[in-house]
């Protein structure tokens, strides 16, 4: 008999759309055998639960473990429901599929549209999986270890108080690089390259890149450009003594520190990476073009300058 096969799925149930299709994933999944595994509070916005004899739903005792045993996690929302989703699968690596029904959905693998190949590729297991390079946070106060996280997107430190500037020193392997007045400190994946350290005018970095950024936010220096530093490195932000109200740790916008004056946040590669699942072989060049609607009206390509010299030999 062959082993019983799960997926988890989490849904940004607030919304009647996402509801549709998440019950669209539960009765195509149980169709084809697999059990589908919910949170609790999802499956009764969903309305379902284990009672239900036509379909096969499991509901989860909590998040700490409900990816357990389960091959792939689905994602029906957006980039904010796909963090939560890396949140809960980061200890075991469950691979996350994310279908976008947000506004731009980096981290989405699939559109609203796509459902039925989604669905038809995790019944066949025709996906393939991208291992995302992740950050591991800690904050230290007086030489000890007051907190641990990671992030997928982007670990920052900011101000905690909006009338006020932050003062921190950046310091890059046990190196002091530059003291800020400013309203925070982004250390973005290039995962994240997209997101917060984008609008705060950091680089967008493909995600084959093994390196970090480093971007300062309406810093008062002449020296406050975005950094791209080692997958080996160490980034450690001071906050200052002097800065009154001390500040706020935020990783991926959903989990937060808070930073009295002196404190010591340091910054490296995680251990431990975010898997994202692909159902398409597209370069990463097409994503961007794809989510900022960029401008490629004329471009003709390299096939189109081997036929123009195809012709002059001719």
């Amino acid at each position: 008999m062959s082993p019983t096969r799960r997926v988890l799925l989490l849904a940004h149930t607030g919304r009647e759309e996402s509801r549709d299709v998440a019950r669209e994933f539960v009765r195509s999944l149980s169709g084809q055998g697999l059990v589908v595994r919910l949170l609790p509070g999802e499956a009764r916005d969903l309305q379902l639960s284990e009672a239900d004899s036509d379909l096969r739903v499991e509901i989860a005792t909590g998040e700490s473990d409900a990816d357990h045993g389960c091959e792939i996690a689905v994602v029906i929302g957006g980039d904010g429901t796909i963090l939560r989703a890396a949140e809960i699968t980061h200890d075991s690596g469950t691979p996350v599929l994310g279908v976008n029904l947000g506004h731009v959905g980096f981290l989405a693998e699939a559109e609203i549209d796509d459902v039925d190949t989604a669905i038809a590729a995790i019944v066949d297991r025709r996906y393939t999986t991208d291992d995302r390079l992740t950050l591991d946070v800690t904050v230290h106060r007086d030489g000890v270890q007051v907190a641990r996280t990671f992030a997928l997107n982007e670990a920052s430190v900011e101000k905690a108080a909006r009338e006020r500037m932050i003062e921190v020193v950046l310091e890059i392997d046990d190196r002091p690089l530059s003291r800020w007045g400013c309203d925070g400190v982004v250390c973005a994946t290039p995962t994240g390259s997209t997101a917060y350290s984008f609008s705060a005018g950091g680089p967008v970095v493909w995600p084959g890149v093994e390196a970090f950024c480093v971007v300062p936010l309406s810093a008062h220096a002449l020296f406050a450009r975005p950094l791209v530093v080692a997958p080996t490195s160490v980034v450690a932000i001071e906050v200052l003594t002097r800065s009154d109200g001390g500040g706020v740790l935020w990783c991926d916008g959903r989990r937060t520190v808070d930073l009295p004056p002196g404190a010591r946040i340091e910054v490296r590669s995680g251990t431990r990476p975010v898997r994202l699942v692909r159902l398409h072989d597209a370069p990463f060049t097409d994503r961007l073009v794809a989510k900022f609607d960029l401008p490629v009206e004329g471009w003709r390509g390299a096939g189109a300058r081997r036929r123009r010299a195809g012709g002059a030999d001719a």
